[in-house]
C-alpha cells in the first residue's frame, strides 16, 4: 500500500530482467502487500511474483484512506490544488522513467507510453484547477429567507483500473476524486500492477496525506472486498461489460454510486466525399493504438462503396508498414499484446472471421521480433479484414486487438441503422467534408464519445464515457465533479416558523 520503494530500483529491476534471463528480485522493493504474477508480454518471461491483498490488507488500506479523508476534505481547494500541481510537476520530471516502466508493464510502444504519462499529468493539472472552483448555489426565498447548496466530497472512493492504460487510468480516476476532497483506494489490473504504485509514490512526495491514494493489488477477490466494504462510498471501474455488471451489482447492495467505463464496438463511418488520406489515418488511429487494446476503438469501419477499393488499398499498404517489435525503441509503433492468452484469443477471432467469409488483406498472424531476447513475446501483425458483414463474429464482438473490420455501405440512412445496431455505445466517428452531414450523423449515432474527421482524441478537458451497455457516468471534463461529490441543500429561515400545529 503506497510506495515505500525507489523508482530507481524498480526501473533497473524491470528493464534488466527484460534483457537478461531470470526473475526480478529487486521488485521486493515494492514491499508490503503487492500482487500476483507479473508475466510480461514484451519478452514472455516472469519478472516477479507478488502477493494479492486479502481482507486484512483491504481493511488497512480503507482505514488509512478514511484517516486521510478526514484531513484532506477540510483543506481549501487551493491547498489541495497545490499538492496536485506538485504531483503533476513530478510526473513531468520523471516522464521517461514512468514511460519505460509502463512499456514493460503493458507492452505498448514507448512513444504511446510517453503520451499516456502526459495525459496523466494534464489530467491532474486540470482537476487541480477544478479544486479551486467547487461551489454551490444561493436561492432567495420569500420573506428574506434563503437556501443554499453545498457540494461535498463522498468519502473513500475505490478505483479499479484496466490493463490497457495502467498509469493513465490511475490518474484519470484519482485526480477528480482527490480534487473534490475524497481519498481513493486503487486496485490496478493484476496483469499490469506496477505503475499505479509509482503514482502513489508521486502523490506522497507531492505532500498528500498518508493513505490519500493507496494501491492494493489482486484480482476478483480483492475487487469484491473493496466493492462490499462498508466504509467505501463510491466505485469507479474501467473494464469489460460482464465485470462492470458484477461491480454494479455489488455496489448496489450498499447503495453506492458507480462510474463504469466499459467495452465498445464502435462504428467509424467514412463517406465518399472525405479526404481519403485523412480517413485512412483516422482508421489506423481508430484501430491500432496500444496494439488495438482500446475500448473506444472504431473497429467497425463503414466505407461508402464508391471509395471502398482505394480505401482498402491504402489502408492495407499503411498497415503492412507499421513497425512491430521492441517497444522500447523510438521507431517501434506496435509492441506486444498484454498476455499470451489474450494474444491467442485475438488470433482466434481472425481465424473465425476467415471461416465466416471475411478476407484477410494483411496481418493477423503471430510475429517474432528480430531481437532473439524478444522471441517469446506476445506479438502479432496488425490485421485488416475485408468483406465483413454485420452478422460476423468479428463485427459483433469486441476483439480488443489489432484487427480492423471493414464493411461497405451505400446510403446515410442505411449506415446509421447498421452503426446503431449494437448493445454497446462507447464511441463513434464520421469522416466527411459535408459539415451539415457530419453534425446530422453524429446527432443520430448512439454513442457517448464522438469524433468528426479524427478519432481517439481524448483531451482531459472534455467528458469521456458511453451510452447503453458501455457504461454509466463520465471521466474527465468539468462534469466529472458531479460524480465525485454529493449535493447538500440548506434552508435558512429568517422569520418565525409558520406551523400548522
Amino acid at each position: 500500500r503506497g510506495s515505500k520503494f525507489s523508482v530507481r530500483h524498480l526501473k533497473m529491476a524491470l528493464l534488466s530482467s527484460l534483457r537478461t534471463p531470470g526473475l526480478c528480485g529487486a521488485l521486493s522493493h515494492l514491499a508490503m502487500h503487492i500482487p500476483l504474477n507479473l508475466y510480461k508480454c514484451v519478452a514472455g518471461r516472469v519478472l516477479c511474483q507478488l502477493q494479492a491483498c486479502g481482507a486484512a490488507d483491504v481493511n488497512a488500506a480503507v482505514r488509512s484512506a478514511s484517516a486521510a479523508f478526514t484531513v484532506w476534505s477540510k483543506l481549501a481547494g487551493m491547498e489541495r490544488a497545490r499538492v496536485m500541481l506538485e504531483a503533476a510537476r513530478l510526473i513531468g520530471k520523471r516522464r521517461e522513467e514512468i514511460a519505460e516502466i509502463e512499456v514493460v508493464n503493458n507492452g505498448k510502444s514507448i512513444t504511446e507510453a510517453r503520451l499516456d504519462v502526459d495525459s496523466a499529468r494534464l489530467c491532474i493539472e486540470y482537476f487541480a484547477g477544478q479544486a479551486t472552483t467547487l461551489s454551490g448555489q444561493h436561492v432567495q426565498l420569500p420573506g428574506g429567507s434563503f437556501a443554499y447548496t453545498r457540494r461535498e466530497p463522498l468519502g473513500v472512493c475505490v478505483g479499479i483500473g484496466a490493463w490497457n492504460y495502467p498509469f493513465q487510468i490511475a490518474a484519470w480516476k484519482s485526480a477528480p476524486a482527490i480534487a473534490c476532497g475524497n481519498s481513493m483506494v486503487f486496485k490496478p489490473s493484476p496483469v499490469t500492477p506496477v505503475t499505479a504504485v509509482l503514482l502513489a509514490e508521486i502523490y506522497s512526495q507531492a505532500g498528500a496525506p498518508e493513505g490519500l491514494f493507496s494501491v492494493v493489488q489482486g484480482g476478483q477477490e480483492t475487487g469484491s472486498l473493496l466493492c462490499h466494504h462498508p466504509s467505501v462510498a463510491k466505485v469507479s471501474f474501467t473494464g469489460s461489460v460482464p465485470t462492470g455488471k458484477k461491480i454494479m451489482e455489488m455496489a448496489s447492495r450498499g447503495v453506492k454510486p458507480v462510474t463504469l467505463e466499459l467495452g465498445g464496438k464502435s462504428p467509424l463511418i467514412i463517406f465518399e466525399d472525405t479526404d481519403l488520406e485523412n480517413a485512412v489515418r483516422g482508421a489506423l488511429m481508430a484501430n491500432f493504438l496500444s496494439q488495438g487494446q482500446v475500448c473506444s476503438n472504431g473497429t467497425r469501419v463503414f466505407v461508402q462503396s464508391s471509395i471502398l477499393p482505394p480505401f482498402l488499398k491504402e489502408v492495407a499498404r499503411r498497415t503492412k508498414a507499421i513497425q512491430i517489435g521492441d517497444p522500447l525503441l523510438d521507431e517501434t509503433r506496435m509492441g506486444a499484446l498484454v498476455s499470451k492468452p489474450h494474444l491467442e484469443k485475438v488470433l482466434g477471432y481472425v481465424t473465425q472471421a476467415k471461416k465466416e467469409g471475411a478476407r484477410v488483406l494483411c496481418g493477423g498472424e503471430p510475429f517474432i521480433p528480430a531481437d532473439p531476447k524478444l522471441k517469446d513475446g506476445y506479438y502479432m501483425t496488425p490485421c485488416v479484414l475485408d468483406g465483413c458483414t454485420d452478422d460476423m463474429t468479428c463485427v459483433r464482438e469486441e476483439i480488443f486487438g489489432p484487427v480492423m473490420s471493414v464493411l461497405s455501405f451505400d446510403t446515410e440512412d442505411e449506415v446509421l441503422r447498421r452503426a446503431n445496431d449494437s448493445a454497446l455505445g462507447l464511441a463513434a466517428g464520421v469522416f466527411t467534408k459535408d459539415v451539415k452531414r457530419a453534425h446530422r450523423v453524429i446527432e443520430n449515432l448512439q454513442a457517448g464519445s464522438c469524433f468528426i474527421n479524427n478519432y481517439n482524441i481524448t483531451p482531459v478537458e472534455v467528458p469521456f464515457g458511453g451510452y447503453k451497455a458501455s457504461g454509466i457516468g463520465r471521466e474527465n471534463g468539468q462534469v466529472t465533479i458531479e460524480f465525485y461529490t454529493q449535493l447538500k441543500t440548506v434552508v435558512v429561515e429568517m422569520g418565525d416558523v409558520d406551523s400548522l400545529f
